[in-house]
């Protein structure tokens, strides 16, 4: 595959994917590429390196946070249920339908990216109109949608912001969830395409955004619901944030190593701005923005970049202060004058205890305005 600048789970991941798949004894479900055991150790990692062709790979963790959920939610999609994925915006719910499309079918880019705009021929099927004209309804003429393509081939189809597409449009989802099977009246007899073993749907849906439409109590029966929560200890987002941040410095040719101590106090803000209090016991009032680990990565490599190809390749925490303005304030104006508060008693105090960073951090609070 050519050079892309997000390449899929699978090709990123390929040697870990190909040595688990080579070294897999255990059962596995109808057309599945691993093992529900190796499926877990792909996405929560091994702590000594598998051999493979004379090679030592280490399969690294990729998911951090709950490994119960990890394990639940491979159990639902080999009992054949749908999954659905909900909670906060920013909670690791995509990454995580990807890595168990990649690793279970062996491809994540079979993709339904829910919107207002989200139609039903975008999920099913729609028409090459020249053929249909020229030759009539038939299966030359009939271009598959995601839902069509995992139902043919066995594999997860993923359905991205399911809640942001019209109600009659996720509806269209509960005869397949409960038959398996896809009707397209304009084949007659031969328009009804059984779904191979291997076929499931991983949903995921906002419970924070606006513009969200409810899913009936119909389509809801169809899965099984499991929430993401966000990260909840400091160490862990800031590992999560270096994880992150050294992939994509890596896959975008930045050869800067991230901050360790940057990361920190990062994690450390966000912690407590979406906790609504700091490690010393200080009240905060919460802003309405979502304080996600994703913004937080997405803060961290802003400013990682501007250092690379603007500054001395340092970590400037003028810069780091300027993107955590641009991403608090981008939904209500408001919650600026709440971060501004965090600076002046939080930050503060950390300025004068620890000292270092926390003090060049502190100083940097003329960029809140």
């Amino acid at each position: 595959m050519k050079e892309s600048i997000k390449p899929p789970v699978e090709i990123r991941y390929q040697k870990e994917l190909a040595a688990l798949e080579a070294l897999d004894t255990a059962r596995k479900p109808g057309n599945w590429r691993l093992s529900p055991q190796a499926v877990r150790t792909f996405i929560l990692g091994t702590q000594k390196p598998i051999t493979y062709q004379g090679e030592s790979i280490s399969i690294r963790k990729k998911y951090f946070g709950n490994d119960a959920l990890v394990e639940r939610c491979i159990v639902t999609l080999a009992g054949n249920r749908g999954l659905m994925l909900v909670g906060e915006p920013g909670t690791a719910k995509t990454m995580l339908s990807e890595l168990l499309s990649a690793a279970i079918s062996g491809v994540s880019t079979n993709t339904i990216q829910g919107t207002a705009g989200t139609t039903e021929d975008m999920i099913k099927y729609s028409w090459n109109y020249a053929l249909l004209l020229a030759k009539g309804p038939g299966r030359e003429a009939l271009v598959p949608s995601p839902l069509y393509v995992g139902m043919e081939r066995g594999i997860l189809t993923r359905f991205e912001e399911i809640t942001r597409t019209p109600a009659e449009i996720q509806d269209s989802l509960i005869s397949v969830l409960s038959d398996k099977v896809l009707n397209v009246p304009e084949l007659g007899d031969d328009g009804f395409l059984f779904a191979k073993p291997g076929f499931n749907v991983i949903g995921t849906a906002n419970t924070r955004d606006k513009g969200v439409n409810e899913m009936s109590s119909a389509l809801k029966r169809r899965f099984n619901f499991e929430t993401v929560m966000p990260v909840r200890e400091v160490a862990l987002e800031k590992q999560i944030i270096l994880n992150e941040v050294g992939e994509l410095a890596r896959e975008n040719g930045i050869a800067m190593t991230p901050d360790e101590e940057a990361a920190e106090l990062l994690a450390s803000t966000y912690h407590e701005l979406r906790e609504g209090i700091s490690s010393y016991g200080h009240r905060i009032d919460k802003p309405g923005a979502v304080m996600s680990t994703a913004e937080a990565v997405s803060v961290y490599y802003q400013t990682m970049i501007s250092g690379y190809y603007y500054g001395d390749g340092s970590f400037d925490m003028d810069c780091l202060v300027q993107n955590l303005v641009g991403a608090v304030s981008k939904e209500n104006k408001e919650d600026l004058g709440k971060v501004k508060e965090y600076f002046s008693t939080v930050i503060k105090d950390k300025s004068s205890k620890e000292g270092g960073l926390w003090k060049k951090y502190y100083e940097a609070r003329k960029w809140l305005k």
